[in-house]
């Protein structure tokens, strides 16, 4: 099998001027049309012809797939985002989750187009220790994605090179007001790629259960693509789409 290495999130929008304003507020550069990075994740951004982001709209949905961006400061990076035009899916602000899953501050919401993303301010990491003074938004962390057999998209990834780097059990309070759900249980495990790339969090939420699969076109907003480099493109066992890096 080829190895996979992250390299980047392709999204279809409404309108691409409007997304680079909002991503450029979240530390993004353009570097040409439709096209910013942040440090080595690339953000591609596409012209949806399709159908708008499904409604209602849910973290445990089976189609939801998000990135999270470090941060250095959380609830200033939670305000700049809020004032970029961005809808909170969390509830009361960001979250301190517990200690046996990482004691990371975190806060989703999403983009105009209705885009999933997350804030996360990780204690003891990289992101903090390299931090330049002042920063606030420091990087693309990873990109998470909602699956429905754990062990077989577990399987799928290891079969292209990642590897297993943790595992939680994650509930309680805290995930809830995360998800802005109620009686979350949801099975996360983290997988890093051999070489340098974002890493990737399979989510199985087994409560509360998500709804049927919709059908998401290539054109639809969400649509959400992973690019990768030393790939191929396919399609994941959950549908997610995988790109190969142009």
């Amino acid at each position: 099998m080829d190895e996979l290495r992250i390299a980047g999130i392709g999204l279809n929008v409404a309108s691409v001027e409007r997304a680079m304003v909002f991503y450029g507020a979240l530390g993004f550069t353009e570097v040409g049309p439709g096209e910013l990075v942040f440090g080595h994740a690339r953000l591609e951004l596409t012209v949806a012809t399709g159908a708008a982001y499904p409604e209602p709209r849910a973290a445990n949905d089976p189609w939801f797939q998000h990135f999270a961006v470090a941060v250095a400061d959380i609830e200033a990076a939670a305000a700049a985002v809020l004032a970029a035009g961005a809808t909170p899916i969390s509830r009361g602000g960001p979250q301190l989750l517990p200690p046996n899953t990482g004691s990371v501050t975190a806060f989703k919401f999403r983009d105009p187009d209705g885009h999933p993303l997350e804030l996360s301010l990780i204690p003891g990491s990289a992101w903090l220790r390299d931090a330049a003074p002042g920063a606030v938004f420091l990087g693309v962390d990873h990109t998470a994605i909602a699956v429905a057999d754990l062990a077989a998209s577990q399987r799928y990834y290891e079969a292209r090179g990642f590897r297993e780097t943790g595992r939680s059990r994650n509930t309680g309070p805290e995930q809830d007001r995360l998800d802005g759900l109620d009686g979350v249980v949801v099975d996360i495990v983290a997988l890093a790629p051999e070489g340098r790339g974002l890493h990737l969090e399979l989510l199985c939420y087994q409560t509360p259960k998500p709804g049927s699969r919709q059908r998401i076109g290539d054109h639809d907003i969400a649509a959400t693509r992973t690019i990768v480099a030393g790939g191929k493109s396919e399609i994941d066992p959950d549908g997610y789409r995988i790109v190969s890096e142009s």
